[in-house]
Parts: C-alpha cells; structure tokens; sequence
C-alpha cells in the first residue's frame, strides 16, 4: 500500500512539473511571435526562456549553495595573494555586467588583461 501511495505521489509530482514545462513554452512562444522571431532564433529564444522559466519557478531551497565571501569590485592582489583566474574572470564578468555581444566582450578582456 506504501509503494503504491508513494507512486501516485511521484506520477502526480511528474505530471504538475510536466504542466509547467508547457505552460512555459507556450507562454515564451507567445514572446517570440510578438517578437516576430522565426526558425533558429525563435527556437534559441524560447529554449532560453523556458530555462530562465524553469529557473525561478524552482525554490531557493532547492540549490544548496556554499558560502562565499563577498566579491569585491576590484580583485585584493599582492604578493603573498594571487588571484585566481576563475575569480578574476567572474571579476570581469561582474564589471561588463549590462553590456551586450561584442562591448561585453571588449570589456571583460580589457578587464582580464589588468
């Protein structure tokens, strides 16, 4: 009787996430039509937008995050410290944060090469 119970759980559990996915795609396919997008970049479109759909729709909870301490604006080197590239990078990302395609990219490597 458990198992049985906890199948009908998981198949309605599936079944509600399953709803989401199509409201999402039909709510993003309605985006990119009033976007008059069509082919490859409709597709890209809405596979960007159900993702980013999916993303906040998921409890804060359901991330376990580590604990970072906060990034500051500019990277703390010195002698003893080296920055990591990985860190340096996320640095640089953060800076060119708002800007799109190729001034996002003159930015960030302009930021790397410091």
């Amino acid at each position: 009787m458990k198992k049985l119970l906890t199948l009908v759980a998981l198949g309605l559990t599936l079944s509600f996430g399953a709803a989401h996915a199509a409201d999402a795609t039909a709510d993003c396919s309605a985006k990119a039509a009033e976007k008059k997008l069509a082919g490859a970049a409709k597709n890209s479109f809405v596979k960007k937008c159900v993702a980013d759909e999916n993303a906040t729709a998921k409890p804060a909870a359901a991330k376990p995050q580590a604990t970072k301490p906060a990034a500051s604006a500019a990277p703390a080197a010195s002698a003893d410290k080296k920055v990591s590239q990985q860190d340096k990078m996320k640095l640089c990302n953060a800076e060119a944060k708002g800007l799109k395609g190729d001034e996002f990219k003159k930015k960030r490597n302009e930021c790397l090469k410091k």
